[in-house]
């Protein structure tokens, strides 16, 4: 195995939402990405080598925040002592189902245990009777509620809720089955659900809504400031909003703001855009704490433009686009339109345009790379990076980690 066999590995993640659909947690996927090779012997340690490097090299504790990182292990890395260098109180030890319960593995639960780890089942469907003594170790379930019906999910919840688990619901994928669970006592709920049409009841763009994605066009086609003046003229609450933010972040106290033109300018066009982006998502469907679809929009435009970066050094019109696409691309989630119809009244550039609509260019390979490692998607993932040589999986992880970091400060700063 090479010494950069760590930079072969690639870090994807998946939100978990708590009861009120805010985000708890993430579940951290280490995928090895050299497929070509049958190197088993040495991947257990790299493996594990990676994964410590991430939460010292990448920082990936400080993206994590207030949230817990999920970590899958199998039967080898169970017994790996690289394990024990994680940050106890920053993961959950995801025991996967392919884990046998033997006394050895018995044994070494036990004494993760008493050292402070939590310790998470994988892919529950049903309770076999040589896995009571692991069982009884885990705190959390996590039961896949996609090969069960409706009767045999309550039927294995009844037998669960005596032992005091918390249950986490995986493959989440409509309001129903999410309200189902809800009333069935979960506490904890992993899959996309929250980021499909399906959740959100169809709404199209509200008037503020298609203000701001016209604010958004007018930004990214370099429009003149009276221009921009003209368009916020329509929308006071925004202009206030706009005012206020200024006044607070801008000038340091020093002098107030009074005119759109001054906060235009004091604020910069690239604030402003990011602003205004981020404005369309916190105003999504969600009643309390911060939209998870948010959240996943703000990491996925800020990897994109900061991978764009590693691509073309120095372009910062190519970083924007980068940004927009990513935020764009989860538009259709929020709004229940397709993306044609989205991106219509904007007036985007071409390229930004086919990348979200056709996939294509250097935006729409990034867009695949962001999307792949949000899903844990290997194949995906590789066949986008390999569109995009100069992007290793080292800067992608990197990537990743301060995505996350920004994306949290982002989460913490909206109002509750």
């Amino acid at each position: 195995m090479s010494d950069n066999a760590a930079d072969q590995l690639y870090l994807g993640r998946q939100p978990i939402l708590d009861r009120d659909q805010k985000l708890f947690a993430y579940e951290l996927l280490f995928r090895d990405g050299s497929r070509n090779f049958a190197e088993v012997g040495c991947g257990v340690q790299a493996t594990a080598t990676v994964i410590a490097n991430a939460f010292t090299e990448l920082g990936v504790e400080a993206a994590l925040g207030n949230c817990r990182g999920f970590i899958n292990v199998d039967e080898a890395f169970l017994f790996s002592d690289m394990l024990e260098l994680l940050p106890r109180h920053a993961v959950v030890l995801e025991i996967l189902e392919t884990v046998p319960p033997t006394p050895a593995v018995i044994e070494r639960c036990i004494a993760l245990k008493a050292a402070g780890f939590t310790l998470a089942l994988d892919d529950v469907i049903q309770l076999e009777p040589e896995y009571a003594e692991l069982l009884a170790l885990v705190e959390i379930v996590k039961v896949d509620i996609q090969p069960l019906s409706r009767v045999q999910l309550m039927q294995l919840v009844m037998k669960l809720k005596p032992m005091g688990k918390v249950l986490l619901a995986e493959k989440v994928d409509s309001r129903e089955q999410m309200e189902q669970c809800l009333k069935l006592g979960f506490t904890l709920f992993q899959g996309y659900y929250f980021a499909k049409p399906t959740i959100i009841s169809g709404k199209k763009l509200d008037h503020s809504q298609l203000s701001l994605m016209k604010l958004m066009g007018l930004l990214l086609g370099d429009a003149d400031t009276s221009e921009l003046e003209a368009a916020l003229k329509t929308e006071p609450g925004l202009t206030i909003n706009l005012l206020r933010m200024t006044n607070s972040v801008g000038s340091g106290g020093s002098e107030k703001i009074n005119s759109l033109g001054h906060a235009i300018t004091v604020l910069g066009r690239r604030q402003l855009q990011r602003w205004l982006q981020l404005l369309v998502f916190a105003a999504g469907p969600q009643t309390s704490g911060c939209n998870p679809l948010l959240l996943l929009a703000a990491t996925r435009g800020r990897l994109m433009e900061i991978l764009a970066g590693e691509l073309q050094p120095g372009d910062v019109g190519f970083a924007d686009q980068a940004f927009m696409a990513g935020i764009m691309s989860l538009m259709p989630a929020l709004v229940n339109l397709p993306i044609a119809d989205v991106v219509a009244p904007l007036g985007l550039t071409p390229s930004l345009r086919d990348a979200l609509c056709d996939g294509s260019g250097r935006l729409g390979s990034l867009l695949r790379v962001a999307q792949g490692s949000e899903d844990g998607d290997l194949p995906t993932l590789s066949a986008a990076l390999a569109e995009l040589p100069e992007l290793s999986p080292k800067a992608l992880n990197k990537g990743q980690t301060q995505a996350l970091q920004w994306a949290n400060c982002i989460g913490q700063e909206q109002p509750s």
